[in-house]
């Protein structure tokens, strides 16, 4: 488990970093295109979202939620990445949708900086673990006088 702290702008930054961004949405899509159709499907999406554990967990005691309620929401947040109502949801409508998420957090934050345990195991599929780790990036390297 590692721990980053961020805030509006690690996020912001992230976003407006054009190909780091393109290439991250690129990898998670391909990652939840389970059959490998160029599209992502409503039991795609949802299989994603289900990972997440966003909805079954409320300050980490597990609460149960009625199935019906699951798929109106799982199915409301599908309709929203859908622009184009085809039923399915390609890169750019994921992109798009992903963007508007990431830039939400990013005002949601604000300057406040935040503490994030993240697990190691998300296979580099973090998108604010990347945004942390641009930022580091952009550190200044640290001397050391001895």
């Amino acid at each position: 488990m590692g721990v980053v702290i961020i805030d509006g702008s690690t996020v912001r930054d992230f976003v407006d970093d054009e190909a780091l961004f393109n290439k991250s949405v690129e990898e998670r899509f391909s990652t939840l295109d389970l059959n490998g159709d160029g599209v992502l499907s409503r039991s795609e999406l949802r299989k994603a979202f289900e990972t997440f554990r966003l909805l079954e967990a409320h300050f980490g005691v597990d609460v149960v939620t009625p199935p019906d309620q699951l798929t109106q929401l799982y199915d409301s947040i599908f309709d929203k990445f859908d622009c184009d109502h085809s039923g399915t949801v390609d890169l750019e409508e994921f992109r798009s949708e992903m963007k508007k998420i990431m830039l939400a957090i990013a005002d949601g934050l604000g300057s406040c900086p935040i503490q994030m345990a993240l697990d190691d195991d998300d296979d580099g599929q973090n998108f604010l673990k990347k945004a942390a780790d641009l930022e580091a990036s952009k550190a200044p390297p640290s001397t050391s006088t001895s």
